[in-house]
């Protein structure tokens, strides 16, 4: 007999486990605990048994009992959070679909100049935010008392080096590694102090370009700057030079290209009437340059040239603050 509530307890036990809601689990309480139980029976027989056999007979059913009744309430708590769960869960209701996210306005404006450049046979080329004075002025011509070089112009790391001012660095160590033929595009974030309103941030992104080479001219820089704008804004769109003086190119140029209104008006706000946008700078490639990489200026020639990400961005979007690009506005970033 007492072995016989031993295996009785741990079946009891399994099927209480077993059950799959409270009507089940009631009827098991019942069937094992309650007044014609089959422990119930065993019990009400210990007082029949030898004096020697009823302490070990009677504590095997006790423990069997509290077995039985623990299975049950812990069953019984399962149940019920099961149930509150479900309730928590209207499985009658129509799903919801996942918000689908997109790359930045920045981002999709980087991959189709990528696209563009890569089209002319132009490689993508990388470089570190964190630069030194030498790669990001001295390689370049910037001479030592440049106004860019101030403290009120750029930031300085403690210990040494700065936060680039331009992605000019990118090309300068692409050539310190790399004999000619180069062409390139270097781009990224870059850093400068500025005070922060709707048209300056001291954070911003470039691309430039670079192509040296035999016998590059002037004339290899204009047609470059033409198919780009002209893929980027329009099939009409020209472009126009302005003198310019940049230390790494000699001669310099800044470039215009044709506003999107297509003709002079007085109240355009992005021409203010003169019918050119200022786009950037760029030149051929200083001989002093070619001299800090290595290069032989008598040999080779080649031409830079660079623009801002936001300033086409805005011009192409009509987009009036330059600080929305960075402020994570959700309400911003999915019009693109």
């Amino acid at each position: 007999m007492l072995e016989e509530v031993r295996q009785l307890a741990s079946v009891v036990v399994a099927e209480i486990t077993a059950a799959q809601d409270d009507k089940a689990l009631e009827a098991l309480r019942v069937h094992h605990l309650g007044r014609k139980s089959r422990l119930r029976q065993i019990a009400r027989q210990i007082g029949h048994l030898p004096a020697a056999q009823r302490p070990a007979l009677g504590e095997a059913t006790g423990r069997a009992q509290q077995a039985i009744q623990q299975a049950l309430d812990d069953k019984a708590l399962a149940l019920r959070q099961m149930a509150e769960s479900a309730s928590a869960l209207d499985v009658t209701l129509p799903g919801r679909r996942p918000l689908l996210g997109c790359a930045h306005l920045l981002s999709q404006l980087t991959d189709e100049l990528i696209s563009i450049f890569q089209g002319m046979g132009f490689d993508v080329a990388d470089g570190p935010e964190a630069e030194d004075e030498y790669h990001n002025f001295d390689a370049l011509n910037t001479p030592a008392d440049h106004p860019a070089r101030d403290l009120h112009d750029t930031f300085y790391l403690e210990g040494g080096g700065l936060m680039r001012t331009h992605t000019s660095t990118v090309q300068i160590r692409v050539m310190e590694q790399t004999p000619p033929p180069v062409r390139i595009i270097s781009l990224g974030r870059c850093y400068r102090k500025e005070t922060v309103d709707a048209t300056h941030h001291f954070a911003f992104h470039q691309i430039e370009g670079l192509y040296v080479d035999r016998g590059v001219s002037f004339a290899d820089l204009k047609g470059t700057i033409e198919a780009m704008g002209r893929q980027l804004m329009g099939a009409e769109t020209q472009v126009r030079f302005r003198p310019h003086f940049f230390p790494f190119t000699e001669p310099s140029v800044e470039y215009d290209f044709t506003c999107i209104c297509k003709r002079q008006r007085a109240n355009c706000s992005i021409c203010k009437g003169t019918g050119w946008i200022e786009i950037a700078g760029a030149g051929m490639v200083d001989p002093a340059v070619f001299t800090a990489v290595g290069y032989d200026p008598d040999e080779y020639t080649g031409f830079a040239f660079g623009m801002g990400l936001e300033r086409i961005a805005m011009i192409r979007h009509g987009i009036d603050d330059v600080r929305r690009f960075l402020e994570n506005d959700l309400r911003f970033i999915r019009q693109f």
